[in-house]
């Protein structure tokens, strides 16, 4: 989440003046005692699913920062010469949990704060659509404790100051599959869930997945600290890579973005380059000005893979244009979006939803008959009720009049630290989206028509 009282929420450590950078270990392809959670050894390596461009797509994500911001900082000032700027790029909403849902999930379900929260198991995500197809995939958080560790947050030693109180390096908010239930109710899957001393082991044994999605800490994805600060990280860590076969050959594309920008009060945009040696030569330091989202990178991995797609946002033509280079190679028509026909995506908190207490809306089944930028059948997940749609859903209803919370929220008191066992905490049951939900709202409907209070919202 955005910081709106910054010095007032980070620790003094932080907060009396800028950090000064520290790499928590010496090299990308070691591991470190400063990261708590111990590796499990290397993942098995897979059968490489060819692409029709890239092998391997990989996206770091950082935080909280405008385009014209991270356009002058060190880091990506170089960065930018060795890939594509994508000058028109923009997140889906605020604040940072949302943005992180929508980039695996092809929504954000109205979501528009930062709590716990698990969205049911037959809500689909991209890793059904990879795995319907063999291709690998993993995630890899920066002080994440252990495998698959499903807690709020992480408290740890600082290793910044190791005469500072201890700091909450690790959020849940920034672990995409985590907060699906179809991904931690699946042993497998939540073993996919790594931390950095499991990078390190799996790129020496060139063992990293096909899809992956890395995630710094909140200090070093510029959240807790600043851009410069995250710019020294990435020099430290992502640049080495960049020249290292097993992260980096010739078939791999890496998308390195924003979750979103600073400032709320204009629209989203933020600083994207699209880097790695699936990028040809000649596109090498240029732009793309190209409208995209984060949903880009899910039709994107759709269109090269020939995968089916989540019926959700990455079938909106509007919010999903496939990466320019690799429309123009597997002969995908991009919608031109420019000027005010950009959508206003700094808006939050008002959009209906089954993970918006004042907008609540149940889950609806995904467009079944919609056609992503892969060309395959929409991926409907055991359980679904695909009798529930958009169409047939009620008029979004104010939980929080009532002193309810939405039925897939869970408890923030869910956290960790370095002195506790590193469990996953929090509930991770799949609940069922569909007749319940429904009749829920419906119940609701007859109290507030009864008690004649207006809490719909329209």
């Amino acid at each position: 989440m955005i910081s709106y009282a910054f010095i007032a929420l980070v620790p003094a450590v932080l907060a009396a003046q800028a950090p000064q950078f520290v790499a928590p270990q010496q090299g990308p392809t070691l591991v470190s005692s400063n990261y708590v959670g111990a590796n499990n050894g290397s993942l098995a390596k897979s059968t490489v699913v060819p692409g029709k461009v890239f092998d391997r797509f990989t996206q770091v994500w950082m935080e909280n920062t405008n385009f014209e911001v991270a356009a002058t900082s060190a880091a990506f000032i170089e960065l930018a010469k060795q890939g594509i700027v994508l000058t028109s790029s923009y997140s889906t909403t605020h604040p940072s949990e949302p943005n992180y849902a929508a980039s695996v999930g092809g929504d954000f379900w109205g979501m528009g704060d930062d709590d716990f929260y698990n969205i049911p198991a037959n809500i689909s995500t991209v890793i059904d659509l990879l795995e319907a197809k063999n291709i690998s995939w993993a995630t890899y958080q920066e002080n994440l404790p252990e495998d698959g560790y499903g807690g709020f947050e992480f408290t740890q030693p600082n290793y910044l100051n190791s005469s500072a109180p201890p700091y909450t390096y690790y959020m849940r908010k920034h672990n995409p599959p985590v907060l699906y239930d179809s991904v931690t109710s699946v042993p497998e899957r939540l073993a996919r869930i790594r931390n950095f001393n499991d990078f390190a082991v799996d790129v020496n044994a060139s063992a990293i997945p096909q899809w992956v999605f890395i995630t710094p800490n909140m200090v070093n994805d510029a959240h807790d600290t600043d851009i410069d600060f995250g710019s020294d990280w990435l020099q430290s860590w992502l640049v080495p890579l960049l020249s290292n076969p097993n992260f980096n050959d010739n078939r791999t594309l890496i998308l390195l973005t924003f979750d979103e920008n600073e400032t709320v009060d204009i629209n989203n945009q933020i600083f994207s380059i699209l880097l790695g040696g699936a990028i040809p030569e000649n596109l090498r330091g240029t732009n793309d000005s190209t409208y995209y989202t984060h949903y880009s990178s899910l039709s994107s991995v759709e269109a090269n893979w020939e995968l089916g797609s989540l019926g959700r946002q990455d079938t909106n033509k509007t919010v999903s244009n496939v990466y320019d280079f690799l429309a123009q190679i597997v002969g995908y028509k991009n919608l031109n979006v420019s000027g005010n026909d950009i959508p206003l995506t700094n808006l939050t908190g008002n959009i209906p939803g089954p993970l918006n207490a004042q907008f609540f809306v149940p889950f609806a089944a995904p467009n079944v008959n919609a056609v992503g930028a892969g060309g395959g059948p929409v991926f409907i997940s055991p359980g679904m009720n695909v009798s529930v749609t958009p169409q047939t859903l009620p008029a979004p209803v104010n939980l929080t009049a009532l002193n309810e919370t939405v039925p897939n929220a869970g408890p923030t008191s869910a956290t960790g630290s370095s002195g506790a066992a590193a469990t996953p905490t929090g509930p991770t049951s799949s609940s069922q989206v569909g007749s319940d939900a429904v009749k829920l709202v419906a119940s609701l409907a007859v109290v507030f028509v009864a008690g004649g209070t207006a809490l719909f919202m329209v």
